[in-house]
């Protein structure tokens, strides 16, 4: 079997879409192919843009046959120009209209409804490998990217450069001015809890949950000081106040304490917070089931929400962009190792990898096997590839479901 045509086309539209900004009449492949060829080798594991020439060298004529390679292989210093020189926010837009088709796509041949709450997840990563000549006039800072995942969907939706972890907070003000965020949820760590990132979120129509640590120093030891001792019991006798969770993995065992209160009248600064209703102590207490080491840890969150079943499952929730973006990034695509200091050439390269993430993540379950097995086959084998980008069409999926034997 081939590769199927309509996902294939799909995609060639879209990166179709994305502005040549070389010289027109001095092209030798045209950028929709570099694209495609960059992205299926990306998909198979390379990382640099000579392990992405050796593996489209190698399938020259396979990719001609079924992803419409026609004008040859570029070398690996034109794929480094090319991706240089486009418009990641350009590129970013096709990627992830791409991603978010074929997951209504997949929603629609399992009969999968339409989540009542989406959570986006907003936080930062550093390529630690993309640092040069630290403490001497020559410097290259490492590249950090905010990134602002979709927990619901398992997709990143923006990814953008800042200078530092604090410009940060404006970028991501930005682009919660361009969302509509009815019927979501938007989780930060302490970084983002400023004033006008709230109003922001309440002006957008979403919800949020938010981190209190030192840099809101005020409001912090305010919190820390209501929940005390006693406090914490008369809430945990409430179910609509308490809930606790237990769970045992990796030979731990977690036992995770939510107590929220929506008694915030008699703090100084709540009526400075758009929409803010409750806070939330949450408690971690683990054991190591082999040394039988303890450690315990506890944070405070405010919120807009009140159901304190809702805000532990958003609070746990949060750390899906660490867990399921930034750790595959890292531990799948040797991110933190990239050489790449280039920084348009490495945003690019990103978003890529983080379309393919996206992509194995969520055929992973139909081949019935862990992400990072998924990643191994697809780069092991061709018709891993193949079989992919078939359950990216929806006439081949349909047909799929119904010869499935209950």
């Amino acid at each position: 079997m081939g590769v199927p045509k309509k996902p294939i086309l799909k995609l060639l539209r879209l990166f179709g879409s994305v502005s040549d900004a070389r010289v027109q009449g001095r092209v030798e492949y045209p950028l929709r192919e570099v694209l495609m060829a960059a992205f299926v080798a990306v998909l198979a594991g390379a990382g640099t843009f000579i392990d992405i020439w050796e593996f489209c060298n190698s399938k020259k004529e396979w990719l001609s046959d079924n992803f419409m390679i026609k004008h040859g292989i570029p070398s690996h210093d034109t794929f480094r120009r090319v991706l240089s020189i486009i418009d990641p926010s350009v590129l970013q837009s096709a990627t992830v209209a791409f991603l978010i088709d074929n997951i209504r796509l997949l929603r629609r041949a399992f009969n999968i409804e339409e989540p009542e709450l989406r959570q986006y997840c907003v936080d930062g990563k550093t390529a630690r490998g993309t640092g040069r000549l630290k403490g001497t006039e020559r410097e290259v800072k490492q590249l950090h990217t905010l990134h602002v995942y979709d927990r619901t969907d398992g997709i990143c939706i923006f990814s953008k450069q800042v200078g530092d972890k604090t410009n940060e907070i404006p970028v991501a003000q930005d682009v919660l001015k361009l969302l509509n965020l009815q019927g979501s949820v938007v989780s930060f760590d302490s970084l983002h809890t400023q004033r006008d990132t709230v109003a922001t979120v309440v002006k957008q129509k979403g919800a949020y949950m938010l981190a209190l640590k030192g840099n809101q120093h005020a409001l912090y030891e305010e919190a820390k000081s209501y929940f005390t001792l006693g406090r914490l019991m008369q809430l945990e006798s409430s179910e609509n106040n308490y809930i606790e969770v237990k769970s045992k993995a990796h030979n731990r065992i977690e036992i995770r304490k939510y107590d929220l209160t929506k008694n915030i009248s008699w703090l100084v600064q709540a009526k400075d917070w758009a929409g803010f209703k409750s806070l939330i102590y949450y408690s971690s207490q683990t054991e190591d089931i082999n040394t039988g080491k303890k450690t315990e840890e506890d944070y405070i969150y405010m919120s807009s929400l009140t159901d304190v079943v809702l805000c532990a499952d958003v609070i746990r929730g949060h750390w899906s962009v660490e867990n399921l973006l930034h750790y595959h990034l890292d531990v799948n695509f040797f991110e933190d190792e990239t050489m790449i200091i280039d920084r348009v050439a490495f945003q690019n390269i990103s978003l890529m990898n983080k379309m393919a993430l996206s992509i194995t993540k969520l055929i992973a379950p139909l081949l019935k096997k862990s992400v990072r097995l998924t990643k191994k086959h697809i780069g092991w084998n061709v018709d891993t590839i193949t079989k992919s980008f078939c359950f990216l069409d929806e006439d081949i999926l349909e047909e799929m479901l119904l010869n499935v034997k209950v």
